[in-house]
């Protein structure tokens, strides 16, 4: 949300409102800013402005980053008649206008970030900024060195045009892998693993970018990213 703003949007973002009975609600005089009652659905309001609407004040709270540690069986969207959303895991106030930074399949867990700063996002994710997204990753079969190499000079996927760009691979075992890659295509990682004649059979994802999916978070946890990790867009 940009300030100034209108009143109307403004009550219908905080309220969780339709915008219809948003503007009902200020012409019947439920709205007063800085203590004077206001009907004007054009009216700006400021940031620092005090907005009281039925009785309750109205706070916008600013950007905020989320980190959860995304279990199997949750899809990365804001809402889905099927399956439940990873915002089903979140118990905060006003999620109206956040995303998630890094969408995961539903049979992958792991880093998940939400936010509500588009910009800052876009930083963290996007192929153009090459921040890497890490994954450890078990597989069916074993993993050879010529699989690794190939991984990392890059491979051509099904239905692709161009190889994937490199990665860094490291095996961890006979059945598993870390794995970083830049880029954000769909099912990337499984794909990858098919063009080496080998399957992944679980995939958890442990950083994007600079920011680390925090140890202590147990799956299904979430908690606010700290300044640091806010200013780690930078990091790859």
């Amino acid at each position: 949300m940009k300030f100034p703003c209108r009143l109307d949007k403004f009550v219908s973002h905080l309220a969780e409102l339709p915008r219809s009975k948003a503007r009902a609600a200020i012409k019947r005089q439920a709205a007063t800013v800085n203590g004077e009652v206001v009907t004007a659905f054009d009216f700006q309001v400021k940031q620092q402005d005090e907005i009281m609407f039925e009785g309750e004040q109205l706070v916008f709270l600013g950007k905020r980053y989320y980190m959860l540690n995304k279990p199997v069986g949750y899809v990365c969207a804001n809402s889905d008649e099927l399956h439940r959303t990873v915002f089903d895991l979140l118990d905060e106030p006003n999620m109206a206008d956040f995303h998630v930074a890094g969408r995961l399949d539903i049979d992958t867990t792991g880093l998940v970030i939400i936010t509500n700063d588009g910009d800052w996002s876009h930083k963290i994710t996007s192929p153009k900024n090459n921040k890497f997204k890490t994954y450890l990753v078990e597989t069916q079969e074993p993993i050879t060195n010529e699989s690794l190499e190939q991984l990392r000079v890059g491979v051509q996927l099904h239905n692709e045009k161009d190889l994937t760009r490199p990665a860094k691979a490291e095996r961890l075992a006979n059945f598993g892998l870390r794995l970083s890659i830049c880029e954000g295509k769909y099912h990337q990682v499984k794909r990858m693993l098919a063009a080496v004649d080998n399957k992944v059979v679980e995939l958890h994802r442990e950083q994007i970018a600079g920011i680390k999916l925090d140890e202590n978070l147990a799956s299904g946890e979430y908690r606010q990213l700290t300044a640091t990790e806010v200013v780690l867009q930078s990091g790859t």
